[in-house]
């Protein structure tokens, strides 16, 4: 049996894992799973009962609720810390916040600019339907 013996020697069964990033515990995946539904019905509640009179105090809110938990998921559900990897998850971290940045700053810019230039008479139309 040369094959098992080989295969044994490098760690590629159930129980040694070498140098690979610890998962997280079931504790840890509860605690993300807990805040992420927190964190979704929170936005979900604000939008649903029409709480502020705002609109953009909302948006806020629901945007800052998206940040934490894109945060929430990096940390219990991608497990990226600044000691894993020699800290190349720390540049995954900061390319990925840079791409949110210009995702939502890019959106929320094009939908300012899109309602801003609607043309007059659309919704003049549309209130007399």
């Amino acid at each position: 049996m040369a094959g098992h013996a080989h295969h044994d020697a490098h760690a590629h069964g159930h129980g040694g894992h070498g140098d690979a990033p610890a998962h997280g515990s079931r504790r840890e995946y509860v605690i993300g799973f807990l805040l992420s539904v927190v964190l979704t019905a929170i936005p979900f509640a604000l939008v649903m009962t029409n709480a502020f009179a705002d609109s953009r105090i909302t948006a806020g809110i629901v945007m800052l609720c998206a940040i934490v938990q894109i945060v929430v998921h990096m940390i219990y559900f991608l497990h990226m810390n600044t000691k894993s990897e020699n800290g190349w998850t720390l540049m995954a971290l900061i390319f990925t916040a840079i791409l949110v940045v210009i995702v939502l700053s890019g959106s929320l810019w094009v939908m300012y600019h899109m309602n801003l230039n609607m043309m007059p008479q659309m919704s003049g139309e549309m209130s007399t339907m």
